[in-house]
């Protein structure tokens, strides 16, 4: 059967609410013929989303109605293994207690992270192929390095970068500062083997309204990625405001056209350091 994840908004609920109409719906679900496999909760938004093998939609719909009376307000048909890269499962976690499965659940929202290496394609033909694949292999150790560090997933491999997603926007900003931090300490230490990488994060919610898993986050994250210069980090004016926190001196570039974006951006760059020049 197919796998559908959903969204609902909540308003006023509560963690320990929504973790009691997930039991319900997992008491009655063979009525159904469905499973309800796990679900997240984002008490600040006022929402949660449930993923779901199911026959079909409809079917999806009638067995929440019937189970808590929660109105679905968007659903779509997701791919299970997408879904675990981008936010860590595709079944209820553990609880430290069985009781309070509630305090085992995360939210969904995301931040998504893009690097890219810079002049990777030219690199081929001017440095050879086997040199080119060495500088290729170094940007992602560096780059998966500070993943493993700041608690990011990376769900794939682009050919010139890496794009990961992260459970808290504080930790992919730092992320990927300490990955531009890394490249500078490595090209120090080896300059025959200088690599450059521009970097894009954006941050959502998995289901949008073009119908694709993060697809305005996936989509917005690779445009400031490919939009930055040689050793820099654009970010989105969501993430701005959520990391505004952590005391780094975000810079106003205004609004900015991207392509694929019928509207400009907002867009602003984290001067976190002042690398050498790069030619």
């Amino acid at each position: 059967m197919p796998f559908y994840m959903d969204r609902h908004y909540v308003e006023g609920a509560t963690a320990h609410a929504v973790a009691v109409a997930h039991t319900a719906t997992l008491a009655g679900q063979d009525k159904y013929r469905v499973r309800f496999l796990t679900y997240w909760f984002d008490d600040v938004r006022s929402t949660a989303f449930c993923l779901v093998d199911s026959p079909d939609q409809e079917t999806v719909r009638q067995a929440h109605y019937e189970w808590h009376g929660l109105v679905l307000h968007e659903i779509i048909e997701v791919d299970p293994a997408v879904v675990e890269a981008f936010l860590g499962r595709v079944a209820d976690p553990i609880p430290a207690d069985p009781l309070h499965l509630e305090n085992a659940i995360d939210a969904a929202f995301r931040a998504i992270m893009f690097t890219d290496l810079k002049d990777s394609t030219l690199m081929t033909s001017t440095l050879g192929q086997a040199r080119a694949l060495h500088l290729l292999h170094v940007s992602n150790v560096l780059t998966r390095n500070a993943l493993r560090a700041y608690r990011g997933r990376e769900i794939k491999h682009t050919g010139d970068g890496v794009m990961a997603s992260f459970a808290s926007v504080s930790d992919a900003v730092t992320c990927a500062v300490s990955v531009q931090e890394a490249v500078v300490e490595h090209n120090r230490q080896s300059p025959k083997d200088e690599v450059i990488l521009r970097i894009g994060l954006h941050a959502g919610e998995p289901i949008e309204d073009n119908g694709d898993l993060f697809g305005t986050a996936v989509q917005l994250a690779a445009r400031l990625c490919a939009a930055a210069g040689p050793s820099e980090i654009l970010v989105s004016e969501t993430i701005r405001d959520i990391s505004s926190g952590l005391g780094l001196p975000f810079q106003d570039l205004g609004i900015i056209e991207l392509k694929g974006f019928e509207n400009g951006v907002r867009v602003f760059s984290i001067p976190w350091a002042q690398p050498r020049d790069s030619g």
